[in-house]
């Protein structure tokens, strides 16, 4: 291990929450799925009355949804994507009234800096195409950046800021979302994996769990990274491909800023407890798996651009994947029960990089003691937007998946779509930029 690391790795731990051990027989709503996105659909519908179970195969949030790192951005969003994320920020904001706990969201900003004018020429051409759209996001100097994130001896040409963006702490936050659900009306299972859907007359009417079957009237598929594998065994194609991030925090320590900021190749943001949650933001481990070959090339615009930011690997990790199963019945075990949490190791050398760019442009971090860091896989989509749909194939299934990295962000906001969705209501914002269709 590096001499920079005297941590532990291991998941983060959420906040304990009492789940229901008795699966009901029939309810309106199945959700498939207990991570931010499921939640929060979960709540909005108990918030209308509207019965709904949330089933996980694993621990509540157990897997991305507690391993991000906890940003609530609009900044850099596809113009298209601007609405979701800007419902999101409110949607935050009004978190604690909403559920009676705090979530941990503070709008103290996102600020990202840039060492050369190619960068900083991203930046702008966003901002200009964004204008008109009521962000705060404004451009910085390399003066107005030595005052809003003091002691960096980093050459900076120049950054964004959107004061209002923020950040939430994962494993607060999911937590608090199932506990006022569940108050609302919902019930959460755990560790109950949903093996198959059921159809009727060619329409979905419940699923099958590993505990038996349940029927209802909507089943939503917020299943992540396991999301590819459940639509494919019932014939219907997703285009997501797992990557992996490294994730490190600190213990409190003293900081340049409450304020969350990244540069090409490192991020920081100030967490509750006093310490900092790092990335290396400008690079994923990606190790190979079957769907890689599978569905790479309709990536490639993709992989041309961000090939430098992408550390490629072929080992494990393939034939793990290749030994879970692509089809089974529904009295078979499923891949789901097998992997009840997805948990990647984590890439060392990342970390490692992420320290020592960051320690070079704020030396303040060479004083950090590395308290926790952890692998966490995300589902990319290509292009970086999640889906969110009903599928034509499958009539009663909606999708909420495939977000990329940044549905921890969004969830609340695409809960309340979603949730509009099934209840027929006028959509909340557009989904048509969500459909599966659009690949």
């Amino acid at each position: 291990m590096s001499p920079l690391f005297k941590a532990f790795t291991m998941a983060p731990q959420i906040v304990p929450v009492e789940t229901s051990g008795t699966l009901p027989k029939q309810t309106t709503v199945v959700v498939i799925g207990a991570g931010i996105v499921g939640l929060s659909t979960a709540l909005c519908l108990a918030e209308q009355g509207v019965p709904v179970v949330v089933i996980e195969k694993g621990r509540l949030a157990g897997e991305q949804s507690s391993r991000n790192l906890g940003w609530v951005r609009k900044v850099m969003r596809p113009p298209v994507d601007l609405p979701m994320a800007q419902l999101a920020e409110r949607l935050w904001a009004e978190m604690p009234g909403r559920v009676g706990d705090d979530c941990g969201f503070r709008q103290a900003g996102i600020a990202y800096v840039s060492r050369t004018e190619k960068e900083q020429a991203v930046y702008e051409t966003w901002l200009e195409s964004v204008r008109g759209s009521g962000l705060d996001s404004r451009l910085l100097t390399p003066a107005q950046i030595a005052d809003l994130i003091p002691g960096s001896t980093g050459s900076w040409v120049g950054g964004i800021l959107t004061p209002s963006d923020g950040r939430a702490e994962p494993t607060m936050a999911c937590s608090a979302i199932a506990k006022a659900a569940m108050a609302k009306g919902a019930v959460i299972v755990e560790n109950c994996a949903v093996r198959k859907l059921v159809t009727t007359r060619g329409a979905v009417s419940g699923v099958v769990t590993e505990q038996g079957e349940i029927s209802c009237d909507q089943v939503v598929l917020a299943g992540g990274v396991w999301s590819r594998r459940f639509l494919a065994n019932h014939g219907v194609g997703l285009l997501t491909l797992p990557l992996v991030a490294a994730v490190l925090r600190t213990e409190p320590m003293e900081g340049p800023t409450d304020c969350a900021v990244g540069g090409a190749d490192f991020s920081f943001r100030k967490r509750l407890d006093g310490g900092y949650t790092i990335t290396q933001r400008g690079a994923l481990f990606a190790p190979l798996t079957l769907d890689h070959l599978l569905i790479g090339l309709k990536y490639l615009p993709t992989l041309i651009a961000q090939w430098h930011n992408l550390r490629v690997s072929f080992g494990r990790e393939f034939f793990d994947d290749l030994a879970l199963q692509r089809r089974w019945k529904a009295e078979q075990t499923s891949p789901f029960e097998k992997v009840r949490t997805m948990d990647p190791p984590v890439n060392q050398a990342l970390n490692d990089e992420a320290m020592r760019n960051l320690i070079a442009a704020w030396p303040e971090f060479a004083k950090a003691k590395i308290a926790q860091q952890w692998g966490g896989m995300i589902d990319v989509t290509p292009d970086s937007m999640p889906v969110i749909s009903k599928v034509k194939k499958l009539p009663n299934l909606t999708l909420a998946t495939g977000f990329s990295g940044h549905g921890f962000g969004t969830g609340p906001a695409a809960g309340a779509l979603v949730a509009d969705m099934l209840m027929g209501n006028e959509p909340v914002i557009d989904p048509t930029p969500y459909r599966l269709d659009r690949f």
